[in-house]
């Protein structure tokens, strides 16, 4: 039962603290996040306190450093950063219910209210989960992000229908890790591209079949397959379109917003001219195919993230983590790592 007065000692008491923060102070193509002291945030009637013990670092981070998403989503700076965590409830808010103080939770935070960076952060009650009963705090951070990027992909822009066939290229890495048990729960045959030392593992996972790209076109090898999921971006545009049936979907994880993107979100006339103007070439392409092109830019969702961590359990899937340790004080390291190295698995920073 919620205890009022428990709750008000608990945030009288956090309020007198301060955390450590990665902060934005300006869109840059080469920006840098600044570490510093700030207050730990009030928590609202309907959200949780979250002390982070990990925090994930995504490409997505790149995205907004350098303004790529204004149009999307423009940030009030400074802004704390960071999008993917673990971690544990400090605090509830007054209508909080299905939390209690000490749950280990895991998020991919609302695009609006990302500050996972941090030693706290406040989060709506509606974007949180329990973490997986297979997982730690580590490997959970490795999941929200991409499971609901596969699970929103599949169900709400595919609609894909048991029986029907997906193609992922490049779906050898993290996204497939939970986007091929996810798609083999629906009853869809799955069909993969990508290196050829992957190709065991993918299987394991539930793929019908393999494409290793050093040796193999798979649009020499396919064809008339339901749906695309494009995780490799324009460049592949075409060859993607190739393989689809007309009447099928390509949805992209890369390539970029269109029309149906601005329209679906309920942008405002001029976001939706700018999209429209943006995605025209895509769009009439996979018009001659009589295909349908979307993009995806996934968003929170608590209660998608209780079914993906069904799926995860059943499944017992453990995503990637690589093995180099960051901490917040390394948050730039760690960037470079992800936009520029070869990450054996998710990047984390550890608090």
């Amino acid at each position: 039962m919620y205890d009022d007065s428990s709750y008000k000692i608990k945030k009288m008491l956090l309020k007198e603290k301060n955390m450590k923060a990665a902060q934005l102070d300006k869109y840059d193509k080469n920006f840098q996040l600044i570490v510093r002291n700030v207050p730990v945030p009030d928590i609202k009637e309907d959200e949780v306190l979250v002390r982070v013990k990990e925090a994930a670092v995504n490409p997505l981070e790149k995205l907004i450093g350098t303004g790529s998403v204004k149009l999307i989503q423009d940030y009030s700076l400074p802004a704390t950063m960071g999008n993917e965590l673990t971690g544990v409830v400090e605090n509830i808010g007054s209508k909080v219910t299905n939390f209690q103080i000490n749950d280990a939770v895991y998020s991919r935070l609302p695009l609006n209210q990302i500050g996972a960076f941090a030693e706290y952060v406040a989060v709506s009650a509606d974007a949180i989960s329990k973490i997986p009963a297979n997982l730690d705090f580590k490997t959970g951070a490795a999941a929200p992000l991409t499971g609901l990027t596969a699970y929103q992909g599949l169900f709400e822009e595919l609609e894909a229908k048991k029986g029907e066939t997906v193609f992922i290229p490049g779906g050898s890495g993290s996204f497939g890790q939970l986007a091929i048990p996810i798609a083999k729960s629906i009853g869809l045959t799955v069909i993969v591209s990508g290196n050829s030392a992957a190709r065991d593992r993918t299987l394991k996972l539930g793929a019908d079949q393999y494409i290793s790209f050093e040796t193999q076109n798979y649009w020499e090898l396919i064809n008339d397959v339901d749906y695309v999921i494009d995780t490799l971006g324009p460049n592949e545009f075409d060859r993607e379109l190739s393989v689809i049936k007309p009447g099928g979907r390509l949805l992209s994880l890369r390539t970029g917003p269109n029309k149906r993107f601005a329209v679906d979100h309920n942008f405002g006339f001029a976001k939706k001219q700018l999209f429209s103007l943006a995605g025209s070439k895509f769009d009439r392409k996979a018009e001659k195919k009589n295909v349908q092109y979307r993009f995806i830019f996934v968003r929170s969702d608590g209660s998608q993230l209780d079914e993906l961590s069904k799926i995860i359990e059943k499944n017992n899937i453990v995503p990637a983590v690589d093995p180099t340790v960051f901490h917040i004080e390394n948050i730039n390291d760690a960037l470079d790592f992800v936009f520029n190295g070869r990450p054996q698995g998710k990047v984390l920073i550890t608090f």
